[in-house]
């Protein structure tokens, strides 16, 4: 018998074996098990989330011997020859490669004629978003009122490409990307029935490789088997895979935070031995610093999704939150730079240098006690409370001072018994507040009535205009 690739091996037969898609398998367990069917289906999300796998499923909950439910028996005829691809009442059709309006009316041609053996015959046209706009202008009327034995289920990995007039008489699920424990969690239980022994760390550094795609994690699984010939290590996936490894990572990301040049530098020259695109390493950098702001912002967020909360938390402390997004856009902008002719590692380690050497230096405060320079206050800083009672206060401040003291002016109404201002009509419909009687007016007629305070107030006053006058403005009144 020729060898099946993991891929097609394990794929899942049934909804009980499909990896996350939770969202989804709720709404059509329930709507199979209530006797709801919808007569279209539409699946979008990016690769290998499990559209096509999700269909096949629903083909077997419509066609399933023991009748229409949400758990297929997967031994009736019906379920067997579907999911081995020979179902005569299952069309399934690639929309990439019958793109044109005539494939789609020699389709529809056969939609009014009974299913051969089944109970609905079912068109599972994948890529739809690839035929033209002819093809889905034939294909409105029959989507929206079909017969009662035709079910359609599309896939598409680009749903902004079909017209909302196809949307709208679709029940449209959208595949989340699985995250890496999702696929490492699939992948140990399929270890385990192949028996082969691999390293955890190895198989998250595979599940991170896959970017959300189980078909692209069960594939790269079976790569690492034919390069280990055994059982399977860190080290070698890192190898395989041309990614920096996970710790390396974090030593980088140290030596960054505790601004070793040196020693980022040193851990530059080892990558160079490893790896060939330093594109791989830039994209974990920026990962693993996107979760270190996480972590700093609310800790609670970070996960284990990736196997490293611990060393995320830890690693998060060393670093300011302006430098995490400092370096996040140093990278982010100039991940480009690595795509120019030239040396990719010399246009790496020149990003990492930026992100050091454009750092921002810490602002330290200063101490109460230092009164700093003389231009401090100028640079807009305030002093504490303490330094400003001891200020000496100018001569003629305190002989003003004095003179208010002696003559016992001060305001002897409180705040309750100054009396209500009444309203004043405006005119035009505005009503303004009328100035108490006898409150602030009285006050500074009985101040301004004071010698040293009229000298204050002299003396302020030629201060102002004096300084308010430019140097042009005196040149030109001599």
């Amino acid at each position: 018998m020729s060898y099946q690739v993991l891929a097609r091996k394990w794929r899942p037969g049934d909804f009980s074996q499909v990896a996350g898609q939770e969202h989804v398998l709720r709404t059509l367990i329930n709507a199979l098990d209530n006797g709801r069917l919808h007569h279209a289906y539409l699946f979008t999300g990016t690769r290998g989330t499990g559209k096509t796998t999700l269909a096949r499923i629903l083909a077997k909950c419509f066609n399933c011997e023991q009748g229409v439910s949400s758990n297929p028996c997967n031994a009736c005829g019906a379920c067997r020859e579907i999911g081995e691809g020979g179902f005569l009442d299952l069309y399934e059709i690639d929309a990439a490669s019958r793109t044109k309006v005539e494939d789609t009316r020699e389709l529809l041609e056969n939609v009014q004629y009974a299913p051969a053996q089944a109970r609905f015959k079912v068109y599972l046209i994948d890529e739809v978003h690839m035929l033209s706009t002819h093809s889905f202008n034939a294909l409105l009327k029959t989507l929206e009122e079909p017969p009662d034995h035709v079910k359609f289920l599309f896939a598409t990995t680009d749903p902004q490409k079909l017209p909302v007039t196809i949307l709208s008489r679709c029940l449209q699920f959208h595949l989340k990307n699985l995250s890496p424990n999702t696929i490492v969690k699939y992948l140990g239980p399929v270890l385990e029935q192949e028996k082969i022994e691999c390293e955890q760390d190895a198989l998250w550094q595979i599940a991170t490789a896959a970017g959300g795609s189980m078909r692209d994690a069960l594939t790269l699984l079976d790569q690492a088997i034919s390069y280990c010939q055994g059982p399977i290590g860190a080290g070698s996936v890192v190898e395989m895979l041309g990614i920096p490894p996970r710790q390396q990572v974090f030593e980088l990301l140290k030596a960054m935070a505790s601004g070793d040049l040196r020693a980022v530098l040193a851990i530059t020259g080892e990558l160079a031995g490893q790896i060939p695109d330093y594109a791989q390493t830039l994209d974990s950098l920026l990962s693993t610093l996107h979760r270190l702001a996480i972590a700093q912002a609310f800790p609670e967020a970070i996960d284990n999704s990736q196997g490293d909360r611990r060393e995320v938390i830890e690693l998060a402390a060393g670093f300011s939150a302006e430098d995490l997004q400092l370096f996040y856009q140093i990278g982010n902008k100039g991940r480009e730079e690595l795509y120019l002719p030239g040396d990719m590692r010399s246009a790496f380690e020149m990003l990492l240098l930026r992100m050091l050497v454009f750092a921002p230096d810490p602002v330290v405060p200063v101490a109460q006690g230092d009164s700093g320079s003389s231009g401090g206050e100028e640079e807009g800083g305030s002093r504490p409370e303490e330094e400003l009672d001891a200020v000496e206060p100018e001569p003629e401040v305190r002989e003003a001072a004095a003179e208010i003291e002696d003559a016992g002016i001060e305001n002897p109404r409180t705040e309750a018994e100054i009396p209500e201002a009444a309203p004043i009509n405006m005119g035009n419909g505005g009503v303004a507040a009328e100035e108490p009687p006898d409150t602030a007016a009285g006050l500074v007629a009985e101040f301004e009535s004071l010698p040293n305070v009229q000298k204050l107030v002299r003396n302020f006053s030629g201060k102002v205009i004096r300084e308010s006058v430019t140097p042009s403005q005196r040149r030109g009144e001599q």
